[in-house]
């Protein structure tokens, strides 16, 4: 009995410490905003970018999908940006390259830039790669569901994201609205899980200190 009720306690253990890992990296994705949008539409994404390590982000480099044309983007202070272009001169990877300290620990960099879309539907797979001080790089190029998926723009005409005779203001407050609405969903995520993991964690450890009192 008294085993089972040790297995129990490191059962209950090692579901907290998953949990209270999860929450911290949960919302450790880089994204490409927005997540819809329409065929043939002059759009502005834009990519966010969290630090996940205990190291800087010095680097990102965000492969452009077949079919969106990257126009301009927006400068950043203390980023420099780098263009690949192919045979036809389409910009094929935007590189950002930090010149100083880059995104340190627990903050978050935003880039944006304008793409056309493709005339028709599809969707747009943003393959990042986020380079760290530390010489380590994360590939944010798996499927959805994966540790390091990347992001996805459905391309559709049904999409609500840029009605016609919408302006590139109207566009600019659009992403915000998003962007905040996608914000708001991982706090409140977060928000529920934090405290269930914390609940989990105390009582799997006085379950624990019970269980060896009884030895």
């Amino acid at each position: 009995m008294r085993t089972l009720w040790k297995k129990w306690c490191f059962c209950l253990i090692a579901i907290a410490a998953a949990l209270f890992i999860y929450t911290g990296t949960a919302s450790a994705h880089v994204t490409v905003i927005p997540g819809e949008s329409t065929p043939g539409a002059w759009e502005t994404y834009t990519m966010k970018v969290p630090v996940e390590k205990n190291a800087n982000t010095v680097k990102v480099a965000l492969k452009v999908p077949e079919g969106v044309e990257v126009m301009s983007y927006q400068p950043v202070p203390g980023w420099d940006v780098t263009q690949t272009k192919d045979g036809s001169g389409k910009t094929t990877t935007i590189t950002w390259t930090a010149n100083g300290a880059g995104i340190a620990a627990g903050q978050f960099q935003q880039f944006s830039f304008v793409g056309k879309n493709p005339d028709k539907e599809t969707e747009a797979a943003w393959d990042a790669f986020q380079y760290y001080k530390d010489g380590s790089i994360v590939e944010w190029t798996g499927e959805e569901g994966s540790d390091a998926p990347h992001s996805i723009t459905k391309i559709t005409a049904s999409t609500d994201n840029q009605p016609e005779g919408q302006t590139h203001g109207d566009q600019a407050n659009t992403d915000k609205r998003t962007e905040t609405k996608t914000d708001s969903e991982e706090s409140g995520f977060n928000t529920i899980v934090l405290p269930i993991s914390i609940i989990a964690l105390v009582v799997s450890i006085l379950a624990l200190v019970i269980s060896f009192r009884r030895k």
